[in-house]
């Protein structure tokens, strides 16, 4: 897959070209699939009002509605209940994911019990477009700070198919908490490199080429 990592969505021009640039195609002419399981992980953000909004492209973070030819919905957590003939192909056939935030351990999970975790080595020209906890997910660890939902067998793990961590919305005017010290003190604990991200960045990851697109604040750890 080729990664776009964002913390607060297509939030600006760069990270739109950087969309169209993984795409190989306007946005205008690629299909995606819409995965918002993860807000029903965290208290914030779902269930609720807030998962209608980001489906229905009203959130306040743009994927849902940047004009894509056709988007569809895709919840995890129903999938091992109607069987992969049923979903596969859809996600075989889309140029992009769109991945919400809210609790990356919760969707970590789902993606192993629903089989999409096992269908991502065919998803070789895929673009992955995460959300804060839907970039999370893909890293090795996330930190004991952003456990939330707690997997089974404990721990901070995540799916690590990138070698790096992240920090989402690095210095938000709403997330106090969220500040450059803070990020510094949890990637001294995590063992791998790590990214800080506020809302107008992403790590954009194509093959080999790993780097940072950001008109925002951004740092990088290890």
């Amino acid at each position: 897959m080729k990664l776009l990592l964002t913390s607060g969505g297509v939030s600006n021009e760069a990270l739109r070209a950087e969309l169209v640039g993984l795409l190989g195609r306007p946005i205008e002419e690629a299909t995606a699939v819409c995965i918002p399981t993860a807000m029903y992980g965290h208290p914030y953000a779902g269930p609720g009002e807030r998962v209608w909004e980001f489906v229905a492209g009203r959130s306040a973070q743009p994927m849902v509605d940047l004009g894509w030819r056709s988007v569809s919905l895709l919840e995890l957590t129903a999938l091992p209940s109607i069987g992969g003939e049923r979903w596969r192909e859809l996600v075989r056939l889309a140029d992009a994911l769109l991945v919400s935030g809210g609790d990356a351990l919760y969707l970590a999970h789902w993606m192993r019990e629903s089989g999409l975790l096992d269908l991502v080595p065919e998803l070789g020209d895929t673009v992955w477009v995460g959300m804060s906890a839907g970039s999370m997910v893909l890293t090795p660890r996330i930190g004991p700070e952003f456990v939330g939902w707690e997997p089974p067998g404990g721990g901070d793990a995540a799916l690590g198919l990138v070698d790096f961590c992240l920090f989402p919305h690095l210095d938000h005017p709403d997330l106090t908490e969220n500040t450059r010290a803070a990020a510094e003190e949890w990637a001294a604990g995590l063992g791998h490199p790590a990214y800080g991200l506020d809302d107008d960045g992403a790590v954009v990851v194509d093959g080999d080429d790993v780097r940072v697109v950001s008109t925002g604040t951004w740092c990088r750890f290890g």
